[in-house]
């Protein structure tokens, strides 16, 4: 069991930067979140768990991060190369004052992510690579701004008709993150949100890619935890007002297993060649649920 972490006194000023008396602001959940600890349950550091100002500089880094895809999605078409897309979104990062936080992260080449097909993530933006009709596309966006970052992503049917197995994981893979952002509410764990993706994915007949997930996100880029979709109900964080992380499963047609591309050492495709699919939110956590910050 993890330690206590130091609380201030009751009249000190509270951790959380609000100027109030600790007894007045956060000791109340404090005391809940020692109570879940004692019990066993992991539970959230306060550095994890975001601050009023913090909170709004990620909104405010959301608002850039949704206006890319917006625009992505009314220009993607066939014949466009990928590289296209990584060109609107350098460009319309610059303009609004943002900064394209995958470009040189961990040495990714580029400002976005462009997933094909059975690609399951991390796919690089290329002038040789031309969407055609009935290709289906992931475009994760992820944003630096004044300080605070934002993560999503959607996919693209493109042409708007695809095969069934492509069309089916795009539609399962859709309804697995909005189940996974139906039940994001304090006092729960991150396993009992994987449990309800898990059972959509079931549904489906489609599977979920276990070695890559979901991640705290706000004032870095990938902040802890690992965010796992095949995790057991009760297990995992403990959810806490103030969180903030990413529901993002990545759904296989076929099997789990994945494997990454040698010559770059990034994409992510699936094993078996057939098609994969991933939709991105990120959420912060509240008193009574959750605030989507993007979709």
């Amino acid at each position: 069991m993890a330690k206590a972490e130091p609380r201030p006194g009751r009249n000190d000023p509270c951790w959380c930067g609000s100027g109030k008396k600790y007894k007045s602001c956060h000791s109340a959940q404090d005391d809940k979140v020692e109570s879940f600890r004692l019990k066993g349950h992991m539970v959230p550091r306060h550095s994890q768990l975001k601050t009023p100002e913090q909170i709004q500089g990620m909104r405010d880094s959301s608002v850039l991060n949704m206006a890319i895809l917006d625009a992505v999605g009314e220009s993607i078409h066939a014949g466009m190369s990928t590289q296209e897309i990584d060109d609107i979104v350098v460009r319309l990062t610059a303009e609004m004052g943002g900064i394209a936080a995958p470009l040189n992260y961990e040495g990714f080449p580029k400002s976005v992510c462009t997933s094909v097909n059975s690609q399951v993530c991390h796919g690089i933006p290329s002038e040789k690579d031309i969407l055609r009709d009935g290709d289906i596309i992931n475009v994760d966006v992820s944003t630096l701004y004044k300080g605070y970052y934002s993560d999503s992503s959607r996919m693209y049917i493109i042409g708007g008709k695809t095969d069934p197995d492509r069309a089916n994981v795009v539609e399962a893979a859709k309804a697995c993150r909005d189940a996974g952002v139906a039940a994001v509410r304090p006092w729960i764990t991150l396993g009992d949100v994987a449990y309800e993706i898990q059972k959509v994915a079931k549904q489906y007949g489609c599977t979920i890619v276990r070695e890559i997930g979901g991640h705290g996100v706000g004032i870095e880029f990938h902040e802890e935890p690992f965010v796992s979709y095949v995790s057991r109900p009760g297990t995992e964080l403990l959810l806490v007002p103030g969180f903030t992380f990413t529901v993002e499963p990545m759904i296989n047609a076929g099997k789990h297993e994945i494997y990454v591309d040698q010559d770059n050492n990034w994409t992510v495709y699936t094993e078996d060649g057939r098609p994969s699919a991933q939709w991105e939110s990120t959420v912060l956590v509240t008193e009574d649920g959750c605030e989507v910050l993007t979709c």
